[in-house]
């Protein structure tokens, strides 16, 4: 940090042994200044401007009046030390435990975490712009940085243009710029990585195919990945890792950064020729989107603003002089399996109840019987359930209003008399009869759309998100999205929520988002507003929680079209996708699980074909797919043979076996050549034990399949390897071509070094395609 300038980043990574040689670090690394530039060579700041000869894509876009601001923030305060950071309490602050000791012995607390940061407050007092920049240090090893920019020139400031030598009176059209709302166009933090990071890892996707890898060069050039959605959507990339080319899974130096925020939003690696790469991310606003105050609000205005202050759904550009960003995390390690591991940790930080033992089993009744609802097939579905070890029985949509199909009565939350009479065959009657079997009961909501058809929309048009009050946005799924920023819309939903939760002693709440928020424009404010909007989400989750202490909401849209760090800090789980074929699943579970906890992630058993692709897989496949993430059931049990069932059992019990550590494992997945393979594994936190998958997706090109290696274990240790007991009758399952026996396929397997099944592995089995197998390392 040179003088009053912004300060650089000069490393992040692994402890050095001397950390206070970096303080060297300026005079190390600052670059000479080179012919034909400016006087200064650009060396990116945490927030680099034009000003210190940042000419890539702009890092900070400020306007007031619709003018473009070209602010030079000098440092006026800097605060260093070990508790300047604060991790806020966690959803679970409201229970009556101060803290949730898991099966390994380890204590997650519930409260308020001081940790290791530093801030720094810099301004252009010329221009009226002020920001706070924080960065924290996690334990795991996250760093994250956040910015606050302030307006210096609020409504009414006098005092302050007059403390600049300019008299208020000195020039009208001066005056009124100084008087301007500010607008805040972007800020888009970074993390600046090494010259051998010449290699970038992102993914792609639609609906039914989430979280495809793709790779390229971190050329000179910006590569940005936008979401504009209204939410991460299919085509997130919840990581941008850039490494050294052909990093994977257990090696190679790599660096990733996610942006924690569930509305609109930029991944980004840029690279200028005076540069090493950047690395980073932010909001992505519309025009006119988030303005700092310019003008005072009557009272009116202000008693509104203060009742939805109250609710956390006040946004950052209705009244306020204060811009915040989201949260942008980074990461490093030899390997991606590295990288997620420090998530992972933090994910779990922030869930202490739900990762202080294993995964209830869940079955969820849409693709059982989709709109079909009615109390007998659903009681008969519970008991079926019961029986085959579920433990949570969620009802799908079609229990409200008119809602007999996806064309009407979405908004309308209230239980239907028609499909629910009141009485023995009410959803009171469903809900009481699931809880005496020893089961949770949950319901599915979509709180923030709302079908043209809907009593809602008929009385409230005014509550509905559009670009001008006489055109709608494009409709997706007959739906429309809710006005959450408006207070009686979201009062609406809040209380309709709030009370069928008390009413049904509701556990658990599949909360769906089926349409993508596009021109998005409120009637209240006559602004976009897909930022207040965002806020107001996450509000509705914090207050159901704080009334609800131990209450479960699920983050579903669409499958896994909003997935981040700013919708888990509340929700319990994620929906990876909507696809649950296990064969496209081994993709999508895999690198869904970079940012996400397998715990978190729900891993159904559907049925055969699958309802998305018809492709027919065997029983085996299906539930070693769903074995490590929050297992569930996604498949109309009555209409299986008891033979399905009673597989089904014993999966399910194998499962409970060990999901208490499945809680806590460390999730790996090995490095192969073969693009027929996958190994993935959970790898206990003392690396006692682990249990791996290998899944032959197809057919390889190597017969039998080669010897695959096992990230995670102690390579100083050795460990029995043996078949988990589901997977230990090859033949009779029908799933393995192999013709002679496998060595150490059976009980009591084949001793083996941990450093030799890391770098030169272990056979698996012949398996026909679409197979897969489990089997464990247990220390012996």
């Amino acid at each position: 940090m040179p003088g009053n300038e912004l300060p650089r980043i000069v490393h992040w990574g692994r402890p050095l042994a001397n950390p206070s040689t970096l303080l060297a670090a300026y005079d190390a690394v600052r670059p000479q200044r080179v012919s034909g530039a400016l006087d200064e060579t650009a060396w990116p700041s945490i927030l680099p401007t034009q000003s210190e000869s940042w000419i890539g894509e702009p890092r900070i876009v400020l306007r007031r009046g619709g003018v473009e601001l070209f602010p030079k923030f000098t440092v006026t305060a800097l605060t260093v030390g070990p508790e300047v950071g604060e991790l806020p309490a966690t959803v679970d602050a409201s229970a009556t435990a101060d803290s949730y000791t898991d099966v390994a012995g380890r204590s997650r607390g519930v409260g308020e975490a001081r940790v290791p940061g530093m801030t720094i407050t810099a301004q252009d007092s010329e221009q009226g712009v002020a920001i706070d920049w924080l960065l924290e240090l996690l334990p795991g090893g996250l760093a994250r940085q956040q910015a606050k920019v302030r307006n210096l020139w609020g409504y009414g400031e006098t005092t302050k243009l007059q403390s600049l030598g300019l008299p208020v009176d000195e020039n009208a059209a001066q005056s009124a710029t100084h008087q301007a709302p500010l607008e805040i166009g972007k800020v888009e933090l970074g993390f600046p990585v090494p010259e051998i990071a010449g290699e970038i890892l992102t993914t792609t996707g639609h609906h039914l195919r989430e979280r495809s890898p793709q790779r390229q060069k971190l050329t000179i050039g910006r590569f940005e990945k936008n979401a504009l959605a209204g939410r991460p959507d299919f085509d997130a990339s919840l990581l941008l890792t850039a490494g050294k080319p052909g990093f994977g899974f257990e090696n190679g130096e790599a660096y990733s950064v996610h942006v924690a925020w569930s509305g609109n939003s930029v991944l980004s690696a840029e690279r200028l020729p005076y540069t090493q790469g950047l690395i980073g991310g932010g909001e992505l606003l519309f025009g006119g989107e988030v303005m700092l105050a310019g003008t005072p609000a009557d009272d009116a205005e202000t008693a509104a603003a203060d009742k939805r202050i109250a609710a956390g759904s006040l946004g950052a550009g209705d009244l306020n002089d204060v811009y915040t960003t989201p949260w942008l995390f980074g990461s490093f390690g030899d390997g991606l399996n590295e990288i997620s591991a420090r998530f992972h940790d933090y994910v779990r930080s922030r869930h202490p109840r739900l990762f202080s033992k294993g995964r209830p089993v869940i079955l969820n009744t849409w693709e059982a019987v989709y709109f079909e609802h009615n109390f007998d097939t659903l009681k008969a579905l519970a008991d079926k359930a019961a029986a085959s070890g579920v433990e949570r029985f969620v009802v799908d949509d079609g229990w409200f209003g008119a809602r007999r199909d996806d064309t009407k009565g979405l908004g309308d939350w209230q239980i239907s008399p028609e499909v629910w009479p009141e009485g023995s065959k009410s959803l009171q009657a469903l809900a009481d009869y699931v809880h005496t079997k020893g089961m949770e009961f949950g319901l599915w909501f979509e709180p923030e759309m709302v079908n043209p058809d809907s009593d809602m929309a008929r009385n409230h048009p005014d509550w509905i998100l559009s670009p001008t009050a006489g055109r709608l946005p494009m409709q997706g799924r007959t739906q429309q999205v809710v006005d959450l920023t408006n207070p009686d819309a979201f009062d609406y939903i809040l209380d309709a929520m709030d009370k069928l939760v008390g009413e049904l002693k509701i556990d658990y709440i599949k909360w769906d988002h089926n349409k993508l928020v596009t021109e998005a424009a409120s009637h209240r404010s006559g602004r976009p507003a897909v930022h207040a909007q965002t806020e107001a989400v996450y509000a509705i989750f914090r207050t159901l929680q704080e009334k609800h202490p131990g209450l479960e909401i699920e983050s579903c849209s669409s499958g896994g079209g909003r997935v981040d760090l700013g919708i888990l800090e509340y929700a319990s789980r994620i929906w990876v996708s909507d696809c649950v074929d296990p064969v496209e699943r081994a993709d999508i579970q895999r690198y869904t699980s970079l940012l996400v906890p397998p715990a978190m992630m729900g891993e159904h058993v559907g049925a055969s074909p699958a309802h998305s692709t018809r492709r027919e897989t065997s029983q085996e496949l299906r539930m070693a797919m769903a074995f490590f993430g929050h297992m569930g059931i996604e498949w109309n049990l009555l209409k299986e043979p008891h033979e399905a069932l009673d597989k089904l059992a014993v999966w399910v019990a194998e499962f409970k076996k060990h999901r208490d550590w499945f809680a806590i494992d460390s999730c790996v997945h090995a490095d192969v050549n073969d693009p027929a393979i996958r190994v993935d594994g959970m790898v206990m936190p003392d690396k006692s034990a682990a249990i791996y998958r290998f899944t032959q997706l197809t057919t390889s090109q190597t017969y039998p399949a080669a010897p695959v290696r096992l990230p995670g274990l102690d390579p100083k240790r050795t460990y029995r390897i043996s078949p988990l007991d589901p997977s230990l009758d090859l033949a009779a399952q029908g799933i393995t071509n192999g013709q002679s026996p496998l060595g150490w396929w059976n009980s009591d397997g084949v001793l083996m070094d941990g450093e030799a099944l890391q770098r030169y592995g272990i056979r698996p089995p012949a398996l026909h395609p679409a197979q897969a197998v489990l089997f464990k390392a247990v220390l012996a």
